[in-house]
């Protein structure tokens, strides 16, 4: 636990900076309408892709035979990169058939 709380104070600006960030992204991503939302997804999956990318070789390069932050890091980002792809990918192939025409 004494550990964690040194870590903490010792990067508590880039802890900060994190925090806001999530905050601002979660304002500016509520405020996007409906037209551009499909642009900024599969922008935001290549991204994902280039994370999912990092992620495999951050797990490649770990240490396997102890428990690692690398390893960790490595295999959240591989999680969390492949729901954001997935999920995506299901948002906008949604929103793509609310502009198709239906059949009568």
């Amino acid at each position: 636990m004494e550990q964690a709380l040194i870590f903490f104070f010792e990067y508590k600006l880039e802890i900060f900076i994190i925090a806001l960030s999530i905050f601002v992204g979660i304002e500016v991503i509520s405020n996007v309408p409906a037209v551009l939302h499909t642009p900024l997804m599969s922008g935001a999956n290549a991204i994902s892709g280039v994370i999912i990318v990092g992620g495999i070789i951050l797990v490649g390069h770990a240490d396997l035979s102890s428990f690692s932050f690398s390893l960790v890091l490595g295999i959240l980002a591989l999680i969390f990169g492949t729901l954001n792809v997935v999920g995506g990918f299901a948002v906008t192939d949604r929103m793509l058939e609310m502009f198709k025409k239906k059949k009568k």
